[in-house]
């Protein structure tokens, strides 16, 4: 029996042009299809690289190594086409351990004002908790008569997660979390 961590799950709130969304894994693969400039390489590369080490730097964010990208951009989207000036976003990976129930996410959320410092927190959640299933990433309140979702900031999240995982305030800590876990 194998006790091998494979991908599971993939999910983005708020990032983007993602409301909330997921992309579930078969056996720890994904395929994205889409035309070209439908967003198949900043998807990716938002999430993979990002979630593994935590570095969100503008060359880790583009393909070309160019310094153009900036994290804050996926979030508040440019100052021209979008009438954003803060937004928060989660980016999360579900590992699954193959052949049982068992479940580690690993996270970061993020808060970007425009002409600010991007605020970023991580986390862990190791009691088996999926988000999407058992914990979400926002409240509900009115805005305008409608109901809508608004993310949680990083203590509400932090509330959430209690003692069923951790969040941690910097990439430092961050690598430190998910580092170690190595989830093979």
């Amino acid at each position: 029996m194998s006790t091998q961590w494979v991908l599971h799950r993939a999910g983005l709130f708020n990032f983007w042009y993602y409301d909330d969304e997921e992309f579930d894994f078969s056996d720890g693969k994904l395929l994205l299809r889409g035309t070209n400039g439908s967003g198949k390489s900043v998807t990716m590369q938002s999430l993979l690289p990002v979630l593994l080490d935590g570095k969100k730097s503008p060359e880790r964010l583009d393909p070309f190594g160019s310094r153009s990208r900036r994290m804050a951009d996926y979030l508040l989207g440019e100052k021209e086409v979008s009438n954003r000036d803060e937004r928060t976003g989660y980016l999360y990976l579900e590992y699954k351990k193959k052949n049982t129930n068992q479940f580690v996410t690993t996270g970061i959320g993020m808060q970007a004002k425009r002409n600010q410092p991007l605020k970023s927190w991580g986390f862990v959640i190791t009691d088996n908790r999926r988000i999407g299933r058992d914990l979400t990433l926002y409240k509900y309140a009115n805005h305008n008569g409608a109901k809508e979702k608004f993310p949680l900031s990083q203590t509400e999240w932090a509330n959430v997660v209690g003692d069923g995982g951790e969040v941690v305030a910097s990439n430092h800590e961050y690598m430190k979390l998910v580092n170690p876990r190595r989830l093979r």
